[in-house]
């Protein structure tokens, strides 16, 4: 089926009048298959050691240091490195967004419209840990499958709510350095990659959307810190919706202004194409252009009363921010200790959960732990005001007590690394007990495998898959049910 038989004929007189040099090259690419992508989890392995052990020829997006292309004939979501968190499956150019905003450990960050969390888990990868993700989307079953893949991401510090913006806006006023909104929009950059969006674009049509837009960026500058940075995205070719909201912003809250998003000049953005008029610091990227669909992609700063004559826009600079794609989990590994003293002061945790606790590897503060029915998390930051909020998942779920038990969940398996814990059963990706594993089928532990009775934390290739319970030889398999492969 060629494109002229399936795309609506208003559309195409649209994009002519915007392409007027090269309209044939983009109809021509709706003819091809839309690019597959994915993008190696920092938080797990660096882009290198991705590289050496990803099962798939790969081939890099130019512009983002740890995306890589992916073939149709592929299935990286079978793959046990799915299961271990060092991937996401993601469209090229959608991630686009997430590297454009210059996240630095220790940032406070929003992304507003989260769900299903494609741009969520390259900011809380960036954070490193430090800092706080709150990730948001109004949908409460979209909310659930970006809890989902915050936790297989192995993001310790990231607050998954389901709110409307405003409701957030009045408890978060100037509280993010930076924000996300990566803005519900017509579609027309996913016409190739999914024709269904085509009856969504001629129900609904770009003004529904762009009403919509300017109806939720209000709520994020508010939110924004003076000084802070937000990036603006669509994955429409409509300006309407693009330079239109940016026009709304720019004319309404006259303390935003629109800086690079990125270095035009460079080779690696060589086929983005600038924002239209005076919105030419914004990116627009075409299918015909670029391996990737259609996107638009702007940085927003708000002013600061601290701002002089001497601020200057540097777009080299926020790219070279941007690109924090290398991972620092090398060093010492800590030692927690909670003597009988303190104990007693944070008396909601068990002992059992304490004695779990001193096994790990990485730091755990009590005054951070919060218990809820028996549940315990690890908060990022003491100064959320969470009240009144729908919220699916605060901070890191360490795990639930349970008559004298301390069970550890699925979410601090998949944050741990192998070195911060000492009972791991590591397998090779080709033993047949990985798949086994997953399926939530019990398995064995060989003579040689040194594994102590007790949780014990399964691994595929030194990455962490779950928890097992090992007892003389023998593993009861504590994956999550709702995870297991089928």
């Amino acid at each position: 089926m060629t494109a002229n038989n399936w795309i609506p004929e208003e559309f195409l007189d649209k994009m002519k009048e915007q392409l007027p040099n090269d309209f044939d090259k983009f109809l021509a690419s709706y003819d091809e298959e839309h690019n597959r992508g994915m993008r190696c989890n920092t938080l797990k392995l660096t882009p290198g050691e991705f590289e050496k052990i990803c099962p798939y020829e790969l081939e890099h997006v130019e512009w983002i240091p740890n995306g890589y292309y992916s073939k149709e004939d592929e299935q990286p979501a079978k793959h046990p490195y799915y299961y271990a968190g060092l991937y996401y499956i993601q469209e090229p150019s959608a991630m686009t967004p997430a590297f454009a905003l210059p996240v630095n450990p220790g940032d406070r960050v929003l992304d507003l419209c989260a769900a299903p969390g494609g741009k969520t888990t390259e900011l809380g990868a960036k954070l490193k840990g430090k800092g706080v993700l709150v990730c948001n989307d109004i949908s409460n079953s979209r909310a659930k499958a970006l809890l989902k893949n915050v936790e297989l991401f192995g993001i310790r510090n990231a607050l998954v709510t389901s709110e409307a913006p405003d409701k957030l806006a009045d408890r978060f006023e100037e509280y993010f350095d930076k924000i996300l909104v990566d803005a519900p929009c017509s579609g027309e950059g996913m016409f190739r990659k999914s024709h269904a969006i085509v009856k969504n674009w001629q129900q609904y049509g770009v003004e529904y959307y762009a009403k919509l837009q300017r109806e939720i960026l209000p709520s994020a500058i508010k939110m924004l810190k003076p000084g802070g940075l937000m990036v603006y995205s669509t994955c429409t070719f409509s300006t309407e919706e693009d330079e239109g909201t940016l026009e709304f912003i720019l004319t309404n809250y006259p303390e935003m202004e629109l800086l690079p998003v990125i270095d035009f000049e460079a080779a690696q953005f060589k086929g983005f194409t600038k924002g239209f008029g005076a919105y030419d610091r914004a990116a627009r990227i075409y299918p015909h252009r670029v391996k990737g669909e259609g996107h638009f992609v702007a940085l927003l700063r708000k002013k600061s009363i601290m701002d002089d004559a001497s601020f200057a826009a540097d777009s080299a600079d926020y790219i070279k921010a941007a690109d924090n794609s290398e991972s620092d989990f090398e060093g010492s590994v800590f030692k927690n200790s909670y003597p009988l003293q303190l104990r007693k002061k944070y008396k909601a945790v068990s002992d059992e959960a304490f004695d779990f606790f001193e096994k790990l590897g990485f730091e755990i503060d009590p005054s951070m732990l919060e218990v809820r029915e028996d549940r315990i998390y690890m908060l990022p930051t003491s100064d959320l005001p969470l009240r009144g909020l729908r919220i699916l998942r605060t901070g890191l779920l360490m795990g639930e007590m349970k008559k004298g038990r301390f069970e550890p969940s699925q979410a601090l398996a998949s944050a741990l690394k192998s070195s911060e814990y000492d009972n791991v059963l590591n397998l090779p990706v080709n033993d047949d007990r990985v798949i086994r594993y997953l399926k939530c089928e019990s398995i064995d532990t060989e003579d040689s495998e040194n594994v102590k009775d007790g949780y014990c934390l399964i691994a595929v290739d030194g990455y962490p898959l779950g928890w097992g319970k090992a007892q003389r030889g023998s593993i009861k398999n504590k994956y999550l049910p709702g995870w297991r492969m089928l």
